[in-house]
């Protein structure tokens, strides 16, 4: 990353970063907990809705209809299109509703509902007038679309899987998600080709980096998260690299990633330090990962540990499946202390929401 920039970063005062006594970064959590209902709606060519039901969050059971109105709102991610063509999660309050999910998909559509929301320099990658439902069962989400999905340019289309898929993941009753248009399954993009198969998932990766991967068959993808933004509106971006399998240990892979940091051309930033290294194997206990590092991960010659370092760090490690939490220590030692002085005396939790707006 360039000096000035790092120099920025560091100094900025965030007011929504790591807190203390085993809280999250931004607050505790981990995937949306409540339950997106099941929806059903077939369009046809004419794209007039044929059926309609919803499920009752609490329940369980199908409604039709007649719904008890809904108020207040509701936090959720929305992954949205920044201007450097990245996809990237903006948490934005929507009104509260029992069609979660389907409403955080219609969200996502060009000149819609999201118009008055959207942050500078985002857009919405659905297009314009498409119309969705959602249908969700045994964590699988079969989305369906009308006709006007396919008038989208080509250039986005892998956006638009990752959008997708990555903003309905984030409840935790979807792990997968199916497509369809006119409730035609698609096992491919329309537009392009880009295959879908079966399902989709956050396995298949966000903004996919391949810069420097000569023998992509000897590599796996790992997840890690960088910074985007200017100063006053930073944000964390999800980027899928892809590490070499002579690299046996996943956890020590997103962390080297981290420190390799982001593609030139990516506009993205970082806070490690080329000569930051772990000193041992990461250890795992009951979801809980301890990284020990050598002094070089220090942002100040005050021993304080940056922010936007930890959070990166908590935001990558926790998109394995087994990590809840991480614990640093440098030199064998736990005394750290962040930006605000305050010292961090719990391992810390991944966030319920990204990328909030309140820093």
């Amino acid at each position: 990353m360039s000096i000035n920039k790092k120099s920025t970063i560091v100094s900025a005062v965030l007011v929504s970063s790591v807190l203390l006594s085993g809280c999250g970064l931004f607050g505790s959590g981990g995937k949306e907990k409540i339950d997106p209902p099941q929806s059903s709606v077939t369009y046809t060519d004419d794209e007039t809705a044929v059926t309609g039901e919803t499920a009752n969050t609490e329940t369980g059971t199908d409604t039709a209809g007649n719904e008890e109105a809904v108020t207040g709102t509701i936090q959720t991610e929305l992954y949205l299109i920044n201007k450097d063509g990245l996809v990237v999660p903006q948490t934005l309050e929507l009104p509260k509703t029992e069609s979660v999910a389907t409403q955080a998909l219609e969200y996502l559509v060009k000149d819609g509902k999201v118009t008055e929301l959207l942050p500078n320099d985002f857009r919405a990658v659905l297009p314009a007038d498409t119309k969705v439902s959602v249908d969700i069962k045994d964590k699988v989400a079969t989305v369906n679309f009308s006709k006007e999905f396919k008038d989208y340019q080509v250039d986005d289309e892998s956006k638009i899987l990752q959008a997708v898929t990555w903003t309905l993941t984030q409840f935790d009753s979807v792990d997968k998600v199916k497509f369809q248009l006119n409730g035609n399954a698609l096992n491919e993009m329309p537009v392009g080709g880009t295959p879908i198969g079966e399902s989709y998932s956050r396995g298949n990766g966000i903004n996919l980096d391949t810069t420097d991967v000569l023998d992509i068959n000897n590599t796996r993808p790992v997840t890690v998260y960088y910074i985007g933004g200017s100063e006053g509106s930073y944000y964390y971006v999800p980027v899928t690299k892809r590490v070499s399998n002579n690299e046996k240990n996943e956890y020590k892979a997103v962390v080297n990633e981290l420190i390799k940091g982001p593609s030139y051309v990516s506009n993205l930033d970082s806070e490690f330090l080329p000569d930051v290294k772990l000193l041992e194997d990461p250890k795992i206990e009951n979801g809980k990962i301890t990284l020990n590092f050598n002094e070089a991960v220090y942002s100040s010659e005050e021993k304080i540990i940056s922010e936007h370092l930890l959070n990166a760090l908590v935001l990558s490690l926790t998109e394995q499946k087994d990590i809840e939490s991480v614990a640093i220590t440098v030199d064998g030692k736990a005394e750290l202390v962040n930006e605000k002085g305050e010292k961090l005396t719990e391992p810390v939790t991944r966030p319920e929401k990204l990328n909030t707006g309140s820093f």
